[in-house]
């Protein structure tokens, strides 16, 4: 599958918020903050996996001019467990 440079910034960006926490807790930072900042870096990945398995559905949709109906629900499928 084909990755926009923007999810991949955005991988990029929670591995320096996971890092970033990491320090805290060696710093030995208040645990509220910390859950906040890994509620934070929940949240971009969150997000992340709707818009890759979103763009993975379209993907399927545009490469398969005679596209199946099995293409779309095995890509619809990906979607929803994303969601749980």
């Amino acid at each position: 599958m084909k990755c926009e440079p923007s999810l991949i910034h955005r991988i990029k960006r929670a591995q320096g918020q996971l890092q970033g926490i990491a320090n805290m807790m060696e710093n030995e930072t208040a645990c509220m903050d910390i859950v906040t900042q890994l509620k934070a870096v929940r949240a971009t990945i969150d997000k992340t996996i709707g818009l890759l398995t979103t763009n993975n559905l379209i993907q399927t949709i545009e490469k398969n001019n005679d596209i199946k109906l099995e293409n779309i629900h095995d890509a619809l499928e990906l979607v929803v467990k994303s969601i749980k």
